[in-house]
C-alpha cells in the first residue's frame, strides 16, 4: 500500500501494556505522565507522528531493558487532541502503517525509536483473498448471532469495508481479545496468512459459543451453575 506520509527515521514511541495498535485504527489516550507530555507538545508542533508498541510483558525484569517492546508496532497520527485543565491530554490517534522498532535511540526525556515501515504482501490470489474476507465477516456475523457480545456498530461498519487489509486490522483491533494473537496478527505481513489465523481463531470461538449454549439449554446466564 503506497504511503502518502513520509514516516521519519526516528519517532517517539509509547509503550503500553495490553494494547495492539493497528493500521488504520482510531486508538484514544489519555496523556499523563510527564514523559509523555513532553512528548504531546513535541509532536504537535512538528509532524504529529509517534509510534505505538506492546509492552513484552514476558521478558519485563528478566532482562535489563525499561520496559521492553514488542518488535514490530504500528505508527499514528494525531488526529484530534484536547488539553485538559490539569495539564493532561485526551487524543485520538490514527494508525497509518506498521514498522519494525530497529533500535532504541534514547529514553530520555521520552523513548525514540529508529523505525523501518512495513507494508503488507498478498499471499495468494486476490480472488483467494476475498475469498476469506467473506468467510471472516461470516464467522463475525455468526459469532454475533450466537450471543457473543460484540458492539453492534463495529459489526456493522465491518461489513462495508471493501479493502480486505484494512477489514481484517480494523477486525482485529476491535473484535480480537486474545492479546498475544493481536500482536501475531500485527506481525503477520502475508494478508493470505493474517485473514486466514483470524478465521481459525474465530471458528474455535463460534464453537465454544455452540457447546456452552447447547450446555445451558433453557437455563438463564445466571442459572448456567444449576445445569
Amino acid at each position: 500500500m503506497e504511503m502518502e506520509i513520509t514516516i521519519p527515521e526516528v519517532l517517539p514511541v509509547m509503550t503500553l501494556p495490553e494494547v495492539t495498535f493497528f493500521p488504520q485504527a482510531l486508538l484514544p489516550l489519555r496523556i499523563f505522565e510527564p514523559r509523555y507530555r513532553q512528548m504531546l507538545r513535541d509532536v504537535l508542533a512538528a509532524d504529529r507522528l509517534f509510534a505505538v508498541a506492546g509492552l513484552k510483558s514476558s521478558e519485563e525484569g528478566a532482562t535489563q531493558q525499561f520496559e521492553p517492546p514488542h518488535r514490530i508496532a504500528s505508527v499514528g497520527i494525531v488526529r484530534a487532541c484536547q488539553k485538559n485543565a490539569d495539564g493532561t491530554s485526551n487524543l485520538l490517534l490514527q494508525g497509518l502503517c506498521r514498522a519494525e522498532l530497529i533500535d532504541i535511540v534514547n529514553d530520555e526525556p521520552y523513548r525514540r525509536v529508529r523505525v523501518r515501515p512495513l507494508s503488507s504482501e498478498f499471499g495468494a490470489s486476490p480472488d483467494a483473498i476475498q475469498a476469506l474476507h467473506a468467510e471472516v465477516m461470516r464467522l463475525i456475523d455468526l459469532k454475533e448471532k450466537f450471543g457473543a457480545p460484540l458492539p453492534s456498530d463495529i459489526t456493522s461498519f465491518l461489513r462495508g469495508v471493501a479493502d480486505p487489509e484494512t477489514f481484517v486490522d480494523l477486525a482485529a483491533f476491535n473484535l480480537c481479545e486474545d492479546v498475544r494473537l493481536r500482536q501475531r496478527l500485527l506481525e503477520t505481513l502475508d494478508l493470505n496468512r493474517r485473514l486466514t489465523l483470524f478465521a481459525r481463531q474465530l471458528r474455535l470461538e463460534l464453537e465454544a459459543l455452540k457447546l456452552r449454549q447447547k450446555l445451558q439449554g433453557s437455563l438463564g446466564d445466571d442459572e448456567i451453575p444449576l445445569n
